[in-house]
């Protein structure tokens, strides 16, 4: 279990190296293919792929998650293996899938065991080929363990009172949508594994569209408060859990009115209003509300490119001019465009996700 003084070590050294990189920010020369490709490679530590090259140089299953695709495409199959064996060794180490593994290789949840941890390493498992086998046990009792914690095993949804981190970690969520997503894709990829799946006998494509479509968009969680977010708006679709081409239409209509994806993708929401925070947001303040962040924006510009293809055009241009203005590629923004600032917090660089921008 991860004590007082483990948050307090990490939350000192993340404070000190944000605070570094807002003096004396690192720049790389080039133009934007340039930068992302050095980034991508400064990102390998010989050990594992790393978040990125400052505040978070360590292991996070949902960004190793998010890039698994990317990194394949640019040919990093060996360097993904070496970082899947890394992940699942500490884990089996402590007994437990966790959200990240500190520097120093001690797998830990923030703030709280996190709903996306075990479906983002299955699918990274499942889409690189990854040799499982030997550790076939232990995913199937962490499966297990997770239906158990997790799922209401009546609706097949994450219990709607239980407080649990996610990839929007600050806020407090009632079953949300984009976790509900992520077991939707775990219990399809269980299924092709051949692993225990617990799931079987749930229609999630059903079920995600009955309790959180709208009729022209997706609720945020379970509360189906009248607000629309980002991040519940694009995932049903990315993974095929919703393949209805109106609806996918409609939530990318809807998005794009409240100005989701404007000055350039992706806002997790327009405003702080409805949304309830967890104290330590205090210190980053509306890093989770109107904020624009990187880790979404090229997949969200990936799912447009089915929709729009004249305004994924203009935003992948955007990231250009954004990459080559700053020499870097970023983690996330203010509402206004600017690198993401509070006096806690400066906003993290060399991000893994510069992958994504690579195969956009």
């Amino acid at each position: 279990m991860v004590s007082i003084l483990d948050y307090l070590t990490q939350g000192t050294r993340i404070f000190l190296t944000s605070w570094k990189n807002r003096i004396s920010p690192k720049k790389y020369e080039g133009n934007a293919e340039t930068i992302c490709k050095q980034i991508v490679k400064d990102c390998w530590n010989d050990r594992f792929f790393q978040t990125s090259t400052t505040n978070f140089p360590q292991f996070w299953t949902r960004d190793f998650g998010w890039c698994t695709k990317s990194l394949l495409t640019l040919k990093y199959e060996k360097e993904v293996h070496q970082t899947l064996r890394y992940a699942i060794n500490r884990f089996k180490e402590y007994k437990k899938i966790t959200t990240t593994i500190t520097p120093k290789g001690k797998p830990f949840d923030f703030p709280l065991p996190a709903v996306d941890s075990l479906p983002w390493l299955i699918h990274s498992i499942k889409i690189s080929k990854f040799p499982h086998h030997s550790h076939k046990n232990f995913l199937n009792q962490e499966t297990k363990k997770f239906f158990k914690t997790f799922i209401n095993e009546h609706t097949g949804l994450v219990k709607p009172d239980l407080h649990v981190s996610s990839m929007k970690d600050f806020a407090v969520r009632k079953s949300s949508c984009y976790d509900n997503c992520m077991v939707a894709l775990l219990a399809k990829d269980l299924e092709e594994m051949k692993l225990i799946n617990p799931f079987k006998g749930f229609n999630y494509p059903d079920i995600i569209k009955r309790h959180f479509w709208n009729g022209a968009y997706f609720y945020d969680d379970l509360t189906k408060k009248d607000y629309i977010t980002g991040d519940a708006n694009f995932f049903p679709f990315i993974f095929g859990v919703v393949e209805d081409k109106k609806m996918l239409h409609s939530a990318i209509a809807h998005l794009h009115e409240a100005e989701l994806d404007e000055p350039f993708p992706l806002k997790y929401s327009n405003s702080r209003e409805n949304i309830n925070f967890i104290w330590q947001e205090l210190f980053f303040r509306d890093y989770e509300s109107n904020a624009i962040w990187m880790h979404m924006g090229p997949l969200y510009v990936k799912l447009l490119q089915q929709v729009d293809e004249n305004r994924s055009r203009k935003y992948k241009e955007k990231y250009k001019e954004l990459i080559e203005k700053h020499k870097n590629f970023l983690e996330v923004f203010s509402a206004a465009g600017k690198p993401f600032s509070t006096p806690f917090y400066y906003c993290d660089s060399g991000m893994l996700w510069a992958a994504n921008y690579l195969t956009l």
